[in-house]
């Protein structure tokens, strides 16, 4: 996986991340944004523009952060609640729009933690 989203994004979705990446490969739950990592070409062009340094580069970031990285992968490999399947790898964010809910952990972390 390229780049994730950590908590820093939770409920301030600023999207210009969205505006930024040239594969449209950023989701929109219903509290923060997921970077698909089938769909990244690790260009970068989403990280310096988010306002809150909520992207990170899967190789270089802390390990505390490990748990975000696998959330966001989660985002699209695992049914997220009221849905039946996984998202998996639709081909782009504005094919489907606004998914409108979150992990597990995102549901349950406050936010900035």
């Amino acid at each position: 996986m390229p780049y994730f989203i950590t908590s820093a994004c939770l409920d301030i979705q600023d999207m210009s991340c969205v505006e930024e990446c040239p594969v449209d490969c950023i989701y929109e739950g219903d509290r923060k944004l997921y970077i698909n990592p089938k769909e990244c070409i690790d260009c970068g062009a989403c990280q310096p523009v988010c306002p809150v340094s909520a992207i990170q580069l899967d190789r270089s970031a802390d390990a505390e952060l490990d748990t975000w990285k696998a959330d966001n992968a989660r985002f699209f490999t695992e049914a997220l609640p009221g849905k039946d399947a996984p998202l998996g790898n639709p081909g782009g964010a504005r094919k489907v729009g606004r998914i409108g809910v979150d992990t597990e952990l995102a549901v349950r972390t406050s936010a900035q933690s």
